[in-house]
Order: C-alpha cells, then sequence, then structure tokens
C-alpha cells in the first residue's frame, strides 16, 4: 500500500505522519487489495480537516472529517473510510 499525505495551509510534522500512517494502516486488516491512499490535511481559520481518497481493487472510495483538533478529525477520517471499506467488501463478497 502506497500512502501519500500533504499538507494544505499546514506543514506536515514528523508525529503528524506517523499518526496518520498508523490510523490508516488498519484499513488493510478489512481489506488487503488497497493500491494506494492519498491524504490532504488542510486548515480553515478554526476548523482542521482531513480528506482521504483510497484506491482499491474495484473500487474508488473518499471521506473527508472537519474537526477543531487535527487529530480527532484523523480519527473520524478512519472510522468513515473503515466502514466504508467493510461496505465494499461485503458488497463484493454478495457477488
Amino acid at each position: 500500500m502506497h500512502m501519500t499525505i500533504s499538507g494544505h495551509h499546514l506543514t506536515v510534522t514528523e508525529p503528524m505522519r506517523d499518526y496518520v500512517t498508523a490510523k490508516l494502516s488498519k484499513l488493510e486488516r478489512h481489506y488487503e487489495q488497497i493500491t494506494q491512499i492519498a491524504v490532504i490535511l488542510s486548515v480553515d481559520k478554526l476548523v482542521q480537516k482531513a480528506e482521504a481518497t483510497v484506491h482499491a481493487v474495484g473500487a474508488d472510495l473518499f471521506a473527508n472529517a472537519e474537526h477543531e483538533d487535527l487529530y480527532a478529525a484523523i480519527d473520524a477520517l478512519s472510522d468513515k473510510l473503515d466502514r466504508q471499506i467493510i461496505k465494499h467488501k461485503e458488497k463484493n463478497r454478495g457477488h
């Protein structure tokens, strides 16, 4: 799995990069066929945003999350992507 992490109006520090990598690497436990993840972290006034695009075999999934704390936004993003991947996997299993 190839992961790209970029920042918009902020510099991505090493602890942020490690946290995003740790959270989103858990997605492979549910679906092993993830090829690439692109994450964009951004700041707009007092709102911290995290958005990600997951390229997997058979689907391209997108999720975004906003929160006052960037780490909480990353947590919410991870949860949303987790639910989407499980739903995609269940849909494919039915076919």
